[in-house]
């Protein structure tokens, strides 16, 4: 059973998501020993980019934060090779198909692969786009993760089909960010999904409250939570571990 497999086996998965290097890649490192030890399944490492083209403010600005503080591709991968030292939970990158392609396409997914990455995410690339990189990926034996979005509508059962990994599902329109709400029928749309295949879906995009969790893990197989998160490392900086730690635990008790 593959890493991202296990993270949704026999449990709903808790998918924490931080920029990497804000406020520090020191700090990132723990981060991620913090947020395993709070129950995380899986982590979503972002690798900042200057025009983040699917982020709300607070991880704009988180990545502004990172690239200033000299956070680089390469100085990202060094970090992921301390954190494989100290842990094997799923890791899975999520960044823009810019940084992927300036650093060499082929040469960036090998890397990662033989770090011990598990996963890719490049919400700017459309489904009908990622052939390129989907083979690269399998030649590596990275997983290349799909999204699906309210707008997706008759291409859902398509990019279903086709989906690796799990299906990373958009529970709103718009960026990233925190909702007060969340009014999409994230429900019918994974309905959809199963009617066509088995793939854990989890449902990212605006959940930042346990109670939004809560209702968000009764419909889906695993919950991402990013904004509220990064939100906090940039109020806290270098002292947010304790409080990320905490919020992950509060989190992940409401997930059932």
């Amino acid at each position: 059973m593959s890493k991202i497999k296990y993270a949704f086996h026999n449990k709903k998965a808790f998918i924490p998501f931080i920029t990497c290097g804000d406020p520090s890649l020191k700090v990132t490192e723990q981060l991620v020993y913090a947020m395993e030890k709070a129950g995380a399944d899986l982590i979503e490492l972002g690798i900042p980019f200057s025009d983040p083209t699917a982020e709300g403010p607070v991880i704009q600005e988180a990545d502004m934060r990172a690239l200033r503080g000299g956070a680089t591709t390469d100085r990202i991968f060094e970090m992921v090779e301390e954190v494989r030292k100290n842990t094997q939970i799923p890791l899975v990158f999520m960044t823009y198909a810019n940084v992927v392609f300036s650093y060499g396409a082929e040469r960036f997914i090998q890397k990662a692969a033989a770090l011990g990455i598990d996963g890719l995410i490049l919400p700017d690339i459309p489904f009908e786009e990622k052939g390129e990189f989907d083979e690269i990926c399998d030649r590596y034996g990275l997983t290349l993760i799909s999204m699906i979005a309210p707008t997706s509508k008759e291409r859902i059962r398509m990019i279903a089909k086709e989906a690796k990994g799990f299906l990373y599902c958009v529970s709103s329109l718009g960026v990233t960010g925190t909702r007060s709400q969340i009014t999409t029928d994230v429900g019918a749309m994974i309905r959809v999904v199963k009617e066509e295949t088995d793939i854990p879906c989890a449902v990212g995009f605006g959940i930042s409250t346990p109670q939004q969790a809560a209702e968000m893990a009764e419909v889906a197989d695993g919950v991402i939570v990013g904004s509220a998160i990064v939100k906090l490392c940039g109020e806290y900086g270098e002292g947010c571990l304790g409080v990320v730690e905490e919020f992950v635990k509060e989190m992940r008790a409401y997930i059932k």
